[in-house]
């Protein structure tokens, strides 16, 4: 298969805003794949390279380009080789031997192949947003049900390598897929919910309600003493969390996989900025600033996966592991009355907290945001929205640039629509840091304007939404004001048009 086919399945995926189309398309091409293409493709058309970042800058690739080939050539094979052999270029002379793999790439690329790779290499495809449709398209070309891949997905936390299983080995393969410790599983997700008596009305009175925390998910895997932790995007950070390590390793039990969330906590056992929390995840993290787990699920423990069993199960296991160590499960209430899970959120919200969670005990664990299962629920509506641009400040803004144009994440696999601008909650480090940071993601300044490359994920509080002819989506946002940026967050756990169309 030549890369210029999945060049044209791209542009054909992002020519049609119907999913049916989108899924169609994408099924055809992974019909036609070898068993040595599928895998490269898949990521490709999920946004990213099989080998994850490569560590190519938006500088290198923005500069002069070599004149594009005449016709297509390159086949997936050889573009898949070419990146990984850049993945695993450092060292003395890695520079000189960068620039030799990217001029041999884009120097046998027609130029809609150069404009494709420069995308995909440069993080402009890094959306996750087609990530669903692919999973339906996989599903399609395998003639397999939807909710087995979806599954194995789950399961092996790589789009790539369930769309091998089922194009070769099929449902008997993707049924073969098991939960691995040691291995990330995408993690379920909690749906935006309206009001602690909307979601206790929808779930009725078999559920659980559980703080909220202004935290970091996490995903802790235990294997005799050997323990690792993953965030929500499955991004490995077990060498900045020695204190979760020791936390997990001193539990009564061989293996284990936990799901919680983890913040730091004041003298006072109140949160701390959720800045500070973040900030352990990164290089030049300071341990000073220790972490505290929650744990709220338990997936594996000695030998037995849990996944599939009812949350109520899933719980009741999870005391027994957690009985020696009570302050590391997450507070809440089973069961509650009417009263009692309003006596939750209340406490949840005097100790700083976000707001609740509510959970239907007998649902099992399935990644994303499937159906209603999880809702949480805040007094203040807030959305994690994209940052697609952003203009150059005027008066005291002026030379920072400020005002932020945000957009929803597309249900059907496009760009972020646009909901709306804000400046609003912006202090003069938020702007000072805006400033650095955008133009290493602008893709086009017009002076006043700068477009970004949808990457950085915003919370936003708002008042609600209002109908508007003004922006894509039919909808803006009523006095949107930043909260903070979620780096620990992707485009594609923003929240999507629906969810902004649901406070109208």
């Amino acid at each position: 298969m030549l890369l210029n086919e999945v060049v044209e399945a791209s542009a054909a995926v992002g020519a049609t805003r119907s999913r049916k189309a989108k899924s169609a398309a994408l099924a055809a091409l992974l019909r036609r794949a070898d068993a040595l293409e599928v895998g490269p493709a898949t990521a490709w058309l999920s946004g990213e390279p099989r080998q994850g970042r490569i560590g190519v800058g938006w500088r290198t690739l923005s500069g002069a380009l070599p004149e594009p080939a005449a016709g297509p050539s390159l086949s997936v094979s050889q573009v898949d080789s070419l990146l990984t052999a850049l993945a695993r270029t450092s060292g003395a002379g890695s520079t000189r031997r960068r620039a030799e793999l990217l001029g041999s790439l884009f120097g046998a690329a027609t130029e809609p192949e150069q404009r494709f790779l420069a995308r995909l290499l440069g993080g402009e495809l890094r959306q996750g947003a087609l990530e669903g449709v692919m999973l339906e398209a996989v599903a399609e070309a395998a003639a397999v049900p939807a909710p087995v891949v979806r599954r194995a997905f789950m399961l092996s936390g790589r789009l790539p390598d369930t769309a091998e299983t089922a194009l070769l080995r099929g449902v008997e393969g993707l049924e073969a897929v098991r939960l691995a410790v040691g291995r990330p599983l995408r993690p379920m997700l909690a749906s935006p919910g309206s009001s602690l008596d909307t979601a206790l009305e929808s779930l009725g009175s078999e559920v659980t309600v559980e703080y909220k925390l202004d935290g970091a998910r996490i995903q802790v895997h235990r294997s005799a003493s050997s323990v690792r932790v993953w965030t929500r995007s499955l991004r490995e950070i077990t060498d900045a969390v020695p204190e979760l390590l020791a936390r997990v390793r001193a539990l009564p039990c061989r293996e284990v996989v936990l799901d919680g969330e983890t913040l730091a906590l004041d003298e006072e056992g109140r949160p701390r900025k959720f800045q500070d929390t973040m900030s352990r995840f990164g290089s030049g993290g300071s341990e000073e600033v220790l972490l505290s787990p929650f744990f709220f699920d338990l997936l594996h423990l000695d030998g037995t996966d849990l996944v599939d069993e009812p949350l109520s199960v899933r719980l009741d296991t999870l005391a027994g592991l957690l009985s020696a160590a009570p302050e590391l499960t997450m507070p809440g209430v089973r069961r509650p009355s009417v009263e009692e899970a309003a006596q939750v959120l209340d406490s949840a919200l005097s100790a700083g907290h976000e707001g609740v969670v509510v959970k239907a005990l007998d649902a099992p664990y399935a990644a994303g945001r499937r159906g209603k299962a999880w809702q949480k629920v805040k007094p203040v509506h807030t959305l994690d929205l994209v940052v697609i641009g952003a203009e150059w400040g005027y008066g005291r803004r002026t030379g920072f640039l400020s005002n932020i144009h945000l957009g929803a994440r597309d249900p059907e696999g496009g760009p972020p629509i646009m909901v709306g601008k804000t400046f609003k909650g912006m202090t003069d480090e938020l702007l000072a840091w805006q400033t650095r940071q955008f133009p290493g993601l602008a893709v086009h300044d017009d002076g006043h304007v700068v477009e970004l490359r949808p990457e950085l994920v915003v919370e936003i509080a708002v008042d609600g939404a209002q109908r508007s002819v003004r922006y894509p989506g039919g909808v803006a946002l009523r006095f949107a004001r930043v909260l903070r940026y979620r780096p620990d967050k992707t485009p594609a756990e923003a929240d999507d048009l629906p969810a902004v169309q649901a406070l109208l």
